[in-house]
């Protein structure tokens, strides 16, 4: 990608992002979840081209921030575990052995 091709498509998406924001769609909540994905495409990245300790931070960071970011799917994932667990034990209780 020659230089003009980039900033034609950082154009196309500034430009595209302040038409959505005038018909009312916000991009932030979005973004945010997609921020920690590009930093952990850097860290494997920077770890691959010979930037341990930069792209092992940048790893640590998107993770962190992915984990927080979902923290609340995984706390329903481990509620229905829970409640699945339970339910299995009172059947298992009911029978005779």
């Amino acid at each position: 990608m020659n230089s003009k091709t980039a900033i034609g498509a950082v154009l196309v998406f500034c430009g595209g992002w302040l038409v959505l924001r005038i018909f009312g769609f916000s991009l932030g909540p979005i973004f945010g979840l997609i921020f920690p994905f590009i930093l952990i495409g850097l860290g494997i990245l920077g770890m691959k081209n010979d930037k341990k300790i930069i792209g092992a931070i940048l790893l640590t960071i998107g993770l962190i921030s992915l984990l927080a970011k979902l923290s609340g799917l995984i706390m329903l994932l481990i509620a229905i575990a829970l409640i699945v667990g339970g339910v299995s034990l009172f059947k298992n209780k009911n029978r005779a052995y």
